[in-house]
């Protein structure tokens, strides 16, 4: 049987705490499939296309790792690729009363899949794309917070 788990989120932009879960996820999965999907609460920096394209390159050398993109439900997603499993990163304990009604609601929609955090190394747990975002908009250093391609397009975008 092939364990194959949805490691979902926005990934604007991917951080080094991301690509934590993402690789000690590609350890426990046989495949790991990082969906981008587009939180229509937010306004994203970069495009959808622009943050496959960076997951693509950043992940290049796990081979059991695969970049996607969806919109809607995460679970018709997951049931649609086969998927056992959702992989989620936690940062501190205020991540987990939302996670918490994501995991029930997705329970709820299909028993099947189940969810699986995994606490963020702690070097990381202060880290979001939102405070990236924020830093390299005011030319603030982010070498160390995100991967150096990411940071080279955050650079980009922000010198436009």
């Amino acid at each position: 049987m092939n364990r194959l788990a949805i490691c979902p989120g926005s990934f604007d932009p991917v951080t080094y705490g991301h690509l934590d879960i993402i690789r000690r996820g590609a350890r426990v999965f046989d495949e790991v499939i990082v969906a981008v999907f587009n939180n229509h609460s937010k306004q994203p920096l970069f495009t959808g296309e622009e943050r496959i394209s960076l997951l693509k390159e950043v992940t290049a050398d796990l081979p059991n790792v695969h970049v996607d993109v969806s919109e809607g439900l995460l679970i018709d997603y997951a049931r649609k690729k086969g998927a056992h499993a959702i992989l989620r990163g936690l940062r501190a304990v205020s991540d987990f009363e939302y996670e918490l009604q994501i995991t029930s609601m997705n329970r709820k929609l299909d028993e099947n899949i189940e969810t699986f955090f995994m606490m963020t190394n702690n070097q990381y747990s202060f880290l979001s794309s939102s405070i990236v975002k924020e830093v390299a908009k005011y030319q603030g250093n982010v070498s160390g917070l995100v991967p150096e391609p990411v940071e080279r397009a955050l650079i980009e975008k922000f010198t436009d």
